[in-house]
């Protein structure tokens, strides 16, 4: 987990690993739901939606970061839409495509899925500080 170039550390951290990055065009990711995240509970049986989004902002992020002094923030997020949900045994797939890129700011589409089923997408932007 230490590897991926986000400052992000558990508990948030919503990213078990990276399958492609393509700075400035695209980047896919995956989390795996387990019974022991801490946002599972008695009466929370699935990721919260805004823990979803999170972690397709935290895939974004690697579609900017060049190097290890980059640092993706999110910086919007708009036409978030829950499709389905994400329980423990489930893999979360995130992936995010690049529409623009204008001064920092990367802005593309997000999707979350839970094998062919999916889950959110949201247009996201992020910014990427040097």
């Amino acid at each position: 987990m230490n590897s991926l170039p986000l400052p992000h550390r558990y508990p948030f951290m919503f990213i078990d690993g990276v399958t492609d990055s393509e700075p400035g065009k695209h980047a896919a990711a995956y989390k795996l739901i387990s019974e022991n995240d801490w946002f599972i509970t008695d009466t929370q049986t699935e990721m919260p939606f805004s823990l979803v989004i999170e972690a397709l902002a935290q895939t974004a992020a690697f579609t900017g970061i060049t190097d290890e002094n980059s640092l993706g923030l999110l910086s919007s997020v708009k036409k978030a839409e829950k499709l389905g949900e994400a329980v423990p045994g489930d893999r979360l797939d995130l992936t995010f495509e690049v529409t623009r890129n204008r001064r920092g700011f990367v802005f593309g589409h997000a999707k979350a899925s839970v094998g062919e089923q999916p889950v959110a997408e949201a247009e996201i932007g992020i910014y990427i500080e040097k």
